[in-house]
């Protein structure tokens, strides 16, 4: 019971670092920049959101972006953080599916809890790969536009990205580390039973031994 009740905290937990990783990945508040004072930036206008895909401006009544197409002219920073949320949000997708298949209240046929566990323990690495995509570019991407452009605060996708990252993080690590020590249960459970069982094999013949000495003996 307990297991099944970490098996489900573990998938809840994955799934919404899943959805803050896609949410960082699709929107552009990732950083706000300005060369001058914070009040002086609103009054000049020149208060300017960056995320992977666009450049936006932030003032009054206005925002305004300008998308990101020059691919070969972006910073490597940029580039990596498309890359790595993309392959995030796209692996995350059948790991999700994995998941869900090997919940303790789905049933496909007549399909052996070890299979299950093994769906378990590659959608637990998959997650665990997704928070590593994560955790790469919403760490590389403030430093590498402080270092451009300066960096004034951080902005609601990355927060977003990070969260997301922490959730993806300990879902991850609660489903392998759980469905890896139900396996092994499984597996000493099942040795047990194949030596009783060998054991019980062994007594019929004794006492049928034992029978035909009475015969012979009368």
């Amino acid at each position: 019971m307990a297991n099944s009740c970490l098996q489900l905290s573990g998938f809840l937990i994955s799934c919404l670092g899943w959805l803050g990783i896609v949410i960082a990945t699709s929107t552009n508040d990732w950083v706000t920049m300005c060369k001058y004072g914070l009040n002086t930036c609103k009054k000049m206008d020149e208060l300017g959101a960056k995320g992977p895909w666009a450049e936006c401006v932030i003032s009054t009544g206005l925002y305004h972006c300008v998308s990101l197409t020059q691919i070969l002219d972006l910073p490597a920073y940029i580039q990596t953080t498309r890359a790595l949320m993309i392959t995030g949000s796209i692996l995350g997708l059948p790991a999700i599916g994995m998941l869900l298949m090997s919940m303790p209240c789905i049933s496909l046929g007549n399909e052996p809890q070890s299979s299950k566990n093994k769906r378990s323990i590659l959608g637990g690495v998959l997650i665990l790969i997704v928070a590593l995509c994560g955790m790469v570019s919403t760490v590389w991407f403030p430093i590498g536009a402080h270092q451009e452009q300066g960096l004034m605060s951080f902005g609601f996708s990355l927060y977003t990205g990070w969260v997301g990252t922490i959730f993806s993080l300990l879902g991850g690590s609660i489903l392998t580390c759980c469905s890896s020590e139900s396996s092994s249960s499984r597996t000493y459970q099942d040795n047990n039973r194949f030596y009783y069982s060998k054991q019980g094999g062994g007594n019929p013949p004794a006492a049928a031994s034992t029978n035909h000495a009475k015969s012979a003996h009368v």
